[in-house]
């Protein structure tokens, strides 16, 4: 494992560094992937100084394959090295208690993810999506008790409202188990966490790893030139066709112009570009190929940005008429 690749990045106030860079397992490790490319992946990983991979009980298809093959290919003698996360919250199994953040779900599917992983527990643990049927008080306290019986060594939540989370944070510290971190959707596309929730999360001392920082592939060139066949757009694989904007392609051809500028490529100036705010502590990535993935931890070669050059972005959002 090369430590020297990346930069590592302490994640809010807690003594838990974590790559910059980090590999989610959200696409590619599951039915229709065989075995030895996805091992091939973890451990290009690895040699690139990814210690971070990100799982949820639900990622294939089927759900619970993308942790079933993550725990098969898994080098145990690493496991000291590596910080394994999940998630809990989501549709599971049948009857009234497979799914939600009810402390009777949440402890029961992460004893079903531990059996996957065949780990003994994990190091974070995150509710991946608010549960308004739930008191936030019975979510935190089965938090707590992940913690406090080894199943877990940290907690985080994902996709949580400001509000939630900063009240979740509150009482977690009530309960003497800190709220380590957040995990958002952010790009250079989806910018909505600038407008509040990074603020909290800097106020409380929580990290931020963010997922989509690609926008599902559209902050790539892959698109430049029409909707490839065998692309998820076409597939209408957690990104639509319709979302292939000519507003979007336009942003994109600008934001290429500049990161060929920079000696990158559009994903690596997508990465850097959301890494440039010392609040992230990593971003998450994909990757169907090891060279794939060996690209985008290039983006760490080349992480600052001129004043000039994040003035061309905004300009160039603007004219596109992107939102963010």
């Amino acid at each position: 494992m090369d430590y020297e690749r990346q930069p590592y990045r302490r994640c809010g106030r807690s003594g838990l560094l974590l790559p910059a860079v980090s590999l989610g397992l959200w696409h590619n490790f599951g039915e229709g992937k065989s075995l030895e490319s996805q091992r091939a992946i973890l451990h290009k990983a690895l040699d690139l100084g990814i210690t971070h991979f990100d799982i949820a009980d639900r990622y294939g298809p089927p759900i619970g394959a993308a942790e079933a093959a993550f725990g098969r290919i898994f080098p145990r003698s690493l496991r000291d090295e590596a910080v394994v996360t999940t998630k809990g919250s989501n549709p599971m199994w049948d009857g009234p208690y497979g799914k939600g953040n009810s402390r009777k779900h949440l402890l029961a599917t992460l004893d079903r993810s531990l059996a996957r992983l065949g780990l003994d527990y994990v190091d974070i643990f995150y509710l991946h999506r608010e549960d308004a049927d739930t008191p936030l008080e019975e979510q935190v306290a089965a938090l707590d008790h992940m913690v406090r019986t080894g199943r877990a060594l940290y907690v985080g939540v994902s996709n949580f409202s400001p509000e939630n989370t900063a009240e979740a944070a509150r009482l977690l510290r009530e309960l003497g188990t800190p709220l380590l971190v957040h995990q958002p959707p952010y790009s250079l596309l989806n910018r909505r966490i600038e407008k509040s929730l990074l603020g909290v999360l800097e106020q409380e001392g929580i990290g931020c790893v963010v997922y989509s920082p690609l926008a599902q592939g559209l902050l790539t060139d892959r698109y430049l030139n029409g909707i490839p066949a065998d692309s998820r757009a076409a597939e209408g694989r957690f990104l639509t066709a319709d979302r292939v904007t000519p507003e979007v392609l336009a942003f994109v051809r600008s934001l290429s112009e500049l990161a060929g500028a920079r000696g990158q490529s559009v994903a690596q100036l997508a990465l850097a570009w959301a890494l440039r705010d010392p609040r992230i502590t990593s971003v998450l990535v994909g990757a169907s190929s090891p060279e794939q993935l060996e690209a985008n931890v290039a983006a760490v070669d080349h992480l600052d940005f001129t004043d000039e050059e994040l003035a061309t972005i905004e300009r160039a959002a603007k004219e596109a008429g992107i939102e963010g």
